[in-house]
């Protein structure tokens, strides 16, 4: 055990960012068309930007150009970055429910972390800028080891940090990567179905349809 109330089911909580923690749609649509303005490429929905994200900013900036404009990733990635690290919190704010669910899990002694394929610098100024920072014990993001989700290296990692042992620990998320990461990880998962991804298609262990619902499901 690592030190959680022991009739808990789960003493460490991993989570994903975007979709799962925060609705950030709004301020990555923005750093999205921002980019494709500067390259002269026309701009996309918020609804658009959301179908790409998922799999980090990079894969993001590449399925916003398109194929056939993969040699301008690079610059598109800098020009997204540039404008994203300086306006991040515009619009990003914590699903309702969320900040109350995280102090409740932590008072009860449960570990707290985040796993995302956002890089890290900005996962943890959205974290520490909406006041989430302090409940959580690390965050592993898309460039803190070689490999992202959905590798299971970033699990192993927030576990070596809690000490708490894999049959303890539930990764939740909004998308099916955050489904495959888990179980290439062999822990349980629980897929949130109020953020962007597509977590119930992957058949997660658990699935939650609202804060309340994971609420009870990790509190009970």
């Amino acid at each position: 055990a690592c030190g959680c109330d022991p009739v808990l089911r789960f003493g460490h909580l991993i989570f994903d960012l975007d979709g799962t923690l925060v609705d950030s749609r709004a301020d990555l649509a923005a750093a999205t068309n921002h980019m494709l303005a500067e390259l002269g490429r026309p701009l996309l929905s918020v609804s658009e930007v959301e179908k790409l994200i998922g799999l980090g900013a990079r894969v993001l900036i590449e399925r916003a150009l398109g194929p056939e404009r993969v040699h301008l990733t690079e610059h598109g990635y800098d020009l997204f970055m540039d404008y994203y690290n300086v306006r991040l919190l515009d619009h990003t704010r914590p699903y309702s429910g969320i900040v109350t669910l995280l102090e409740v899990a932590q008072g009860r002694g449960i570990h707290l972390s985040v796993l995302t394929n956002k890089p890290e610098r900005p996962a943890k100024a959205i974290l520490s800028g909406l006041g989430l920072a302090s409940s959580l014990a690390a965050v592993v993001g898309g460039d803190t080891l070689p490999q992202r989700k959905p590798d299971p290296s970033g699990v192993y990692a927030l576990q070596r940090e809690t000490g708490c042992p894999l049959n303890e620990t539930l990764l939740i998320g909004d998308s099916d990567v955050d489904v495959q990461t888990g179980r290439a990880a062999g822990i349980a998962t629980c897929g949130v179905e109020w953020g962007f991804g597509r977590s119930a298609s992957a058949e997660p262990t658990y699935l939650a349809e609202s804060v309340g619902a994971l609420r009870q499901l990790v509190l009970t």
